[in-house]
């Protein structure tokens, strides 16, 4: 489809996802599913080590969309989370562990590598046929009929633009929404390991006073780890061989899982919560990064921007099925409605948590020991914290 040409008035397609990484690819396996004219603007992803803990529901999610099939070999279950307090403070958190028998599952989802991950929805692209240009969007502009998008060979127009572009979002950019940032004094590094000791399918993270330190089971003695600590502190971390980083895990560990070994590829992270003011607005819709930028705490990020995906998906083959405009203000306001307390409730979480971790104050340190201690012993609590609550139909197990 590259250097397609356009009329005034004309459509390349109804819906134009601009993006192609995994918000972006889900929205168009999910449109592409029900029958609504998708169009994709991305060239292929960047490679990427890291790895995502999928919640249940975004399992579901991709093996309603026929994904899930190509992960899985690759995939190791969460069946077990274990929550230590490493902070050596004056009052300290009691050990918690969440098993996913407790509420009924087998596992809570599956940690993954990205590059499966990716390589699986790039499979199901290919496979349902999806319309594609392979280039990067340069521009996208929208008046009151249309969104046109110019990407090195042409330019593209569509009824709604689906902007999954990351964080510095072009489509973000050209529908006038701002963004709300705050920075914190701290880094993400982020690698890979294997370890002599077995994982048990347990999720373990260890609250220090620079941010979580959580290893997170891959398919055999295998784990990866999200380390969270202060710039110079990660940048130090980051700059040691293969083997004084493997101790230096191993340390920080307390030997849990025996000795390490460092694999590579490894990533370092500034920390940062952005979140869009709107999600949609004149015949753009965001979804994943472009929407909202989440620490890699509590395996929220891209089980949010999954729920996106799923959500806008969803709402638009709807309005398609009514004979409906998709790009149309009620769309859109429908899917900021239905996103704004689910993206709001996992961000303010995230950030309770992390602010817990860094501040000196004895009381805040005292109600974070507390609310675990309770989560601990009081069942129906625990249960309640266990679930993810109801997403979209994709999530449930329904199709779009």
């Amino acid at each position: 489809m590259a250097g397609v040409n356009t009329v005034a008035g004309k459509f390349d397609a109804e819906v134009a996802i601009v993006g192609g990484g995994p918000a972006g690819l889900v929205c168009a396996i999910a449109l592409k599913a029900a029958g609504v004219d998708a169009l994709l603007v991305a060239p292929a992803a960047a490679p990427d080590h890291r790895t995502t803990a999928l919640l249940a529901g975004s399992v579901t999610a991709l093996t309603m969309l026929g994904v899930w099939q190509g992960c899985r070999p690759h995939a190791a279950p969460l069946r077990a989370i274990r929550i230590v307090d490493d902070t050596a403070r004056l009052i300290r958190a009691p050990e918690v562990l969440f098993s996913a028998a407790e509420i009924g599952l087998d596992a809570f989802g599956c940690n993954v590598e990205n590059r499966h991950l990716l390589a699986a929805l790039e499979a199901r692209v290919a496979a349902l046929a999806v319309p594609r240009i392979s280039a990067a969007a340069l521009a996208v502009t929208a008046d009151d009929d249309a969104i046109s998008i110019v990407h090195a060979a042409g330019t593209v127009r569509a009824r709604l633009a689906i902007g999954a572009d990351g964080a510095r979002s072009l489509c973000r950019a050209a529908a006038g929404i701002a963004t709300k940032r705050h920075s914190y004094p701290q880094a993400a590094l982020t690698l890979n390991l294997s370890h002599a000791r077995p994982h048990d399918d347990s999720s373990t993270e260890f609250h220090t006073p620079d941010g979580p330190f959580t290893l997170v089971p891959l398919p055999g003695r295998r784990s990866s780890l999200v380390c969270v600590l202060r710039p110079e502190d990660a940048q130090r971390l980051l700059a040691l061989d293969d083997g004084a980083l493997a101790q230096e895990v191993e340390r920080r560990a307390h030997s849990l899982f025996g000795a390490m070994q460092v694999e590579s590829g490894r990533g370092l992270f500034p920390l940062a919560v952005e979140t869009a003011d709107s999600i949609a607005h004149g015949r753009i819709a965001l979804v994943g990064e472009a929407a909202h930028v989440v620490p890699p705490i509590g395996a929220q990020g891209l089980n949010l921007s999954l729920r996106d995906a799923a959500a806008i998906a969803e709402i638009v083959a709807e309005a398609r099925h009514e004979s409906r405009d998709v790009g149309a203000t009620a769309v859109l306001a429908r899917y900021a409605t239905e996103r704004r307390a689910d993206v709001a409730s996992r961000i303010f979480a995230v950030n309770i948590l992390n602010r817990s971790l860094l501040t000196d104050l004895i009381p805040a340190q005292g109600l974070r020991g507390l609310s675990l201690y309770l989560v601990d012993r009081i069942g129906p609590l625990r249960r309640a914290l266990m679930r993810e609550g109801v997403g979209p139909r994709l999530m449930r197990g329904a199709r779009v």
